[in-house]
């Protein structure tokens, strides 16, 4: 899948501005940003719910709005199962046989047996961990290429998110579908997601693959009795501070701002683990708007 350039502006505000990045089958992409970035609105482009201003989504070089039986490739998960809890489980599995062609009947009720979840009755009698985890059955009995899901653990309990992101992992491996998560679980994220593509006020700010996370970036915490030496400051990015303490964020030319840092001749240095919610922070200017 190729999302080129694509831009949706509604009511005369640019929501999505001139996006791109290709998705890869057997791979996950996560997409991270704050809140509002635009990252449901694109996922709402990337399956044609939403036609856009400008731009393209296209499978094999096709777009999939001038080929609408493309679509039958793509399945979207919202973050929200209220649109099919009047119907029974066997109202959906009509519904989707019609919709997706390829749609395999009995791996859905292999799967949903495999989740002890009931084979009978209407939807909305589920608790919240049931409806996601039914969502996320329906989604891979489409055998659809593409797969992509809107925040698919929010508010779910421990075990359920465990048995969710099992099979995620397996499922990506065992039929080789594309994967593309929005979430503000960065933790989740980490462990899932192959790439990641960070949206900041509708735009791509960064995208990289997480292998390449420890090599590009650096953390480190340091004890400067007369402060942040203001080279350093303009080099790195703070994360926290403590007093005389800094965890800083570098990028860019490592070994030099490493050998910056040591030249201050700080009375503490220690280099750390780098993750995900770390360089959200650094990139985007913090977490706590990171739905």
């Amino acid at each position: 899948m190729r999302i080129d350039q694509l831009t949706k502006t509604i009511h005369g505000e640019t929501i999505i501005e001139k996006i791109d990045f290709s998705i890869e089958p057997g791979k996950v992409t996560g997409l991270i940003g704050r809140n509002g970035a635009g990252k449901t609105t694109l996922l709402r482009l990337m399956v044609g719910i939403l036609k856009p201003s400008a731009g393209d989504v296209k499978l094999d070089g096709k777009s999939i709005y001038q080929y609408p039986q493309l679509k039958a490739d793509i399945v979207f998960v919202p973050d929200s199962s209220e649109a099919l809890k009047t119907y029974t489980i066997k109202e959906i599995v009509n519904l989707y046989k019609a919709i997706y062609p390829k749609f395999d009947q009995e791996l859905f009720y292999q799967l949903i047996e495999q989740f002890n979840l009931p084979q009978n009755g209407k939807i909305n009698s589920f608790s919240k961990g049931m409806k996601a985890l039914f969502a996320l059955v329906l989604a891979f009995s489409t055998r659809a290429k593409y797969v992509l899901l809107d925040e698919p653990t929010d508010g779910l309990d421990v075990i359920v998110k465990k048995q969710m992101l099992q099979f995620i992992v397996e499922a990506v491996a065992d039929y080789n579908v594309a994967v593309v998560i929005s979430s503000h679980r960065l933790d989740e994220l980490e462990y899932l997601a192959d790439s990641i593509v960070m949206i900041k006020e509708g735009k791509v700010a960064s995208s990289y693959s997480l292998d390449s996370l420890k090599v590009s970036y650096k953390k480190v915490q340091a004890v400067f009795p007369a402060g942040l030496p203001s080279s350093i400051q303009e080099k790195t990015t703070i994360l926290q501070q403590t007093g005389k303490v800094f965890i800083l964020v570098l990028e860019g030319d490592l070994q030099e701002g490493m050998e910056m840092i040591r030249q201050a001749r700080p009375i503490f240095y220690e280099e750390l683990p780098i993750t995900l919610e770390d360089l959200f922070v650094a990139k985007l200017g913090g977490d706590q708007y990171a739905c």
